[in-house]
């Protein structure tokens, strides 16, 4: 039996810019008795139907955005006779879904790491079962990628995961839910090796593919010692300081790495965390702004970031510590105004951001949002193309509407249009060279210019290009620009490199000052 895991997409690049780590993480939960797995990312190619044969095992990871591709996959690799084993959030979400519509023997729900070879086992012995039950396994039972199979030179950058899981509980977001509120962290130890391998591959950037980066809050510390809550606040500092411990092992690596993750607006009022940020290399980060008022961060329940003037000077926190932001908006809340638009662009463009994305409000499944938009359209709710609309991503695109919420003084097509002159604004040439001012050689400008407009084109799912046309084009220019832009990124590899050794990070919070530190007003 053939094991295949297939990354499905609509659009193929012919390089891309992140691995698919989900991939990589269960090629090396496959028992060595299957063999090496074989792998298939559409966003390189799509596959080849030819390739699948009869008692092959499929796994197909899906979230909501590709999810209507995968089923078209499973499909085909059931008429082949293979056995069809889905997973991913939305499959977590909707197992029913995936064994309906995907042709799903089975299902994973939550964490493969330990269910994908049970999975396997029992295809192999021809009694696979409905569903596995993955949940979410404790951080030493994650398994660790194996890179040793990744193709070379298809690649930008590559991912590693050091922690799952989210405190917060955003609106739109559905990894509170799934992944769960606890930080699952793992030891730096583990996440050190998976860096060193890649960088013995060649790759200089990495992304820590997390849910949040940045689990343990000052304010968190702070209530923890006003609540006299000795287990907690004990907890949230061990949490804090293996945060530490692994960029202090990070700060060890070649100076050529370069790495990004995903981190909430509170970090900016933690400097110390910024600098020890900054002495890692880890140079960027995605961080949810969403809105720029106050009333559109109450409609996303994100009061802990502030707006206007002082939401600028916090984001522009970030740079003065030498952490570079891609700061993400929202449009379509309700409290939106045609002039929330251009006051988000000044914002941005203001605030020092290096990189932006615009989306319009969409209801992901699992989130609050979506739970309420569903509760809204009622138990009948409009169809499209014979699909009910709380099921948007069975809509083919060409037929997706551009914005899924009534608004209450904007049409869907203004917002739309309102939201790609943003898109536009932000990533005009002349706006990019500005922004890329920081850099000092020309290649790095370049490279920056190129990232940048990549990255504009591959975004396909933001409301904007809604039309197949359009969805086409952005999928022919990307692949026009990425295999330049991948050279750009590439390094000679260091198959001779050597995992550094442990030392003690630097002090993450002086004992019983976290509470001090607020009443004082330092950063």
């Amino acid at each position: 039996m053939k094991v295949r895991l297939i990354n499905p997409s609509s659009v193929s690049f012919g390089t891309a810019v992140i691995t698919p780590r989900w991939q990589y993480v269960l090629a090396a939960a496959t028992p060595r008795s299957y063999g090496d797995p074989i792998l298939v990312d559409e966003t390189l190619e799509q596959i080849d139907p030819a390739t699948i044969q009869a008692g092959d095992a499929v796994g197909i990871g899906i979230h909501t955005a590709n999810a209507l591709r995968g089923y078209e996959i499973g499909k085909l690799a059931r008429d082949k006779g293979a056995y069809v084993i889905f997973g991913g959030i939305h499959a977590t979400l909707y197992p029913e879904e995936a064994m309906e519509l995907g042709g799903a023997h089975c299902v994973v729900k939550g964490d493969g790491d330990l269910a994908w070879a049970r999975a396997l086992d029992d295809c192999r012995n021809g009694v696979p079962k409905p569903l596995y039950i993955g949940g979410q396994i404790e951080a030493s039972d994650f398994v660790a990628a194996r890179w040793d199979l990744i193709p070379p030179g298809r690649y930008m950058w590559a991912s590693v995961q050091t922690v799952r899981g989210c405190p917060k509980h955003c609106s739109f977001c559905s990894v509170w839910r799934t992944d769960g509120q606890r930080p699952r962290q793992r030891a730096s130890d583990v996440v050190i090796e998976e860096i060193v391998q890649l960088r013995r591959l060649g790759f200089r950037f990495i992304a820590l593919a997390d849910d949040n980066f940045y689990p343990v809050t000052l304010t968190d510390l702070r209530l923890a010692e006003e609540q006299k809550n000795a287990p907690r606040l004990a907890e949230l500092r061990r949490i804090r300081d293996e945060r530490f411990e692994l960029m202090s092992r990070l700060s060890q690596l070649p100076n050529d790495m370069v790495f990004f993750t995903q981190i909430t607006m509170e970090a900016a009022e933690d400097t110390a965390f910024l600098d020890a940020m900054k002495a890692a290399r880890i140079k960027g980060a995605l961080v949810g702004v969403e809105a720029v008022t106050p009333a559109g961060l109450k409609d996303v329940y994100k009061d802990f970031n502030l707006s206007g003037d002082s939401l600028i000077q916090q984001l522009r926190t970030f740079r003065r510590h030498g952490v570079h932001v891609l700061g993400s908006f929202i449009f379509g809340l309700p409290s939106d105004r045609p002039e929330t638009f251009d006051a988000t662009a000044a914002a941005a463009l203001s605030a020092d951001l290096t990189f932006a994305q615009f989306v319009t409000l969409s209801p992901y499944p699992g989130t609050v949002d979506f739970i309420r938009w569903e509760k809204l359209l009622g138990p009948d709710p409009p169809k499209i193309a014979g699909v009910p609309l709380t099921r948007r991503w069975l809509i083919p695109q060409e037929h997706r509407p551009k914005l899924y919420w009534d608004h209450p003084v904007m049409s869907a097509e203004e917002i739309r249009s309102r939201t790609q002159a943003v898109w536009d604004k932000f990533y005009s040439l002349p706006s990019i060279w500005k922004r890329s001012s920081f850099i000092k050689s020309s290649r790095g400008r370049l490279a920056f210019v190129l990232i940048s407009k990549i990255y504009r084109q591959m975004y396909a799912d933001t409301g904007i290009a809604t039309d197949s046309a359009r969805v086409s084009w952005s999928g022919l220019s990307a692949r026009w620009l990425s295999k330049p832009c991948r050279l750009l990124f590439s390094a000679k590899p260091m198959p001779e490199l050597n995992v550094p050794d442990r030392v003690p990070p630097p002090l993450a919070w002086p004992e019983g000052q976290v509470a001090a530190s607020f009443a004082a007003g330092e950063d």
